[in-house]
């Protein structure tokens, strides 16, 4: 098992690294259309983020529902680890990485609605640590939320990406 996680740390590592060289490499050569790359690639990840943090809560649903050390919660247990470590992170580092590359770029740093926008977007990062912390109070088999809790703050990330969203495309003020 430790060679196995030395080899994905490894592995994580190399491809991490690979990405940020080809990106400082784009981000030096400025090529025509950058702008509008690293914004394909923002929706990108925003749609890849959104989707884990509306998933995520739905498996602590199913999860509450588990006798805990039963197979159903050690099942639960991987899939929540697995989608928080290798969809959800990422995709909220890329989407703050990118976010910021093209508010800077594209000159939104002192609008009105890009300051409106950056606070939804720091609460959205603020319930994506709390569902972290969840995935871990799960993995300890000490969750203390009833179902109705995680049904609730399901509906959290949806309200803020509607607020994002309005903003980005009606820039309102």
């Amino acid at each position: 098992m430790q060679a196995s996680s030395g080899i994905r740390i490894l592995r994580a590592v190399v491809g991490l690294g690979a990405a940020a060289i080809l990106l400082g490499f784009l981000v030096w050569w400025q090529p025509s259309g950058l702008y509008l790359w690293f914004k394909a690639l923002h929706v990108i990840a925003v749609i890849a983020w959104m989707a884990g943090m509306l998933y995520l809560p739905r498996l602590f649903v199913y999860h509450c529902e588990a006798e805990p050390g039963s197979k159903q919660s050690e099942t639960f247990k991987v899939m929540e680890r697995r989608l928080l470590r290798a969809i959800i992170n990422p995709a909220m580092i890329a989407t703050w990485g990118l976010g910021l590359w093209l508010a800077w770029d594209g000159g939104w740093l002192m609008s009105g609605w890009f300051h409106a926008k950056l606070a939804a977007v720091l609460a959205m990062s603020g319930v994506h640590g709390m569902l972290s912390s969840y995935v871990r109070a799960f993995a300890e088999d000490r969750n203390t939320k009833s179902q109705r809790f995680f049904r609730i703050l399901n509906e959290v990330p949806t309200l803020l990406m509607i607020v994002i969203v309005v903003l980005v495309i009606v820039k309102p003020f």
